[in-house]
């Protein structure tokens, strides 16, 4: 309930936003809730919201909203809300981007919140885009030291048609000074994730279906925050509506 009434401001704030300001804004329903290969609503479904705002000169602000059903993974949050700044230029031919994001977890028990800076790089050409993305934490109690994610992504439109296939690889890697919160992003250490998806493009309606994989081992863990059960292979959809 109170991820839903935080939604619902989210998007209030945003409908009260000058008519000329250039703003991007909708709302989504997922199956699961999955970052990095691991459900981060303890493999239920999720809603979410979000917001961004286009500044000038290449900047941008914006945030998401999304439930986390009592995830232990996040110390049974209802929900996460993400504010992050960030910029993007053209150069070459190729797109760059950097943000700082903090992620805010509302009931959870104990301080989990924590922040992460990132950027990327992508190229297109015709109905194909390429790109490639680091995501940095640096080191916190609430995930038990430092942690860096590096990932290649792409993307093809099918000419003529509304569908969209999607794909990616990433690494999760880092130190260890709680070995306990480690494993709330990275269960069992080190670890590789992968997805391929599609997707179904009408006007303001996105439906997707995506594959998504990991190589964690599905055995006990000790860390409440582990969740390995929740880190395997899933097939998750969802459907959103730009506003």
């Amino acid at each position: 309930m109170r991820i839903a009434i935080v939604i619902a401001a989210a998007l209030s704030g945003v409908a009260a936003l000058p008519a000329m300001a250039q703003v991007q804004a909708g709302v989504e329903l997922a199956t699961d809730e999955r970052r990095r290969g691991i459900s981060w609503s303890e493999g239920k479904a999720a809603p979410s919201a979000y917001a961004r705002i286009d500044l000038p000169g290449g900047f941008d602000i914006g945030a998401r909203v999304a439930a986390t059903r009592g995830d232990p993974r996040h110390g049974g949050a209802d929900g996460v809300a993400e504010p992050t700044i960030g910029y993007s230029t053209d150069l070459g031919g190729f797109r760059l981007d950097g943000f700082a994001t903090a992620h805010l977890f509302a009931g959870a028990r104990g301080k989990l919140d924590y922040g992460e800076v990132g950027a990327s790089a992508s190229y297109s050409l015709g109905p194909a885009q390429a790109g490639v993305e680091a995501r940095y934490a640096p080191s916190q109690d609430a995930i038990g030291g430092d942690n860096l994610y590096l990932a290649a992504r792409g993307r093809v439109g099918i000419p003529a048609t509304p569908w969209t296939v999607t794909g990616h690889a990433g690494r999760s890697s880092g130190s260890v000074d709680d070995p306990l919160r480690a494993a709330r992003l990275r269960p069992g250490g080190t670890y590789h994730d992968w997805a391929v998806g599609v997707e179904h493009v009408t006007g303001p309606l996105t439906v997707g279906l995506e594959y998504t994989g990991t190589d964690i081992a599905n055995v006990r863990d000790v860390s409440p925050f582990a969740v390995r059960e929740h880190a395997g292979d899933r097939l998750a959809a969802r459907i959103s509506l730009g506003i």
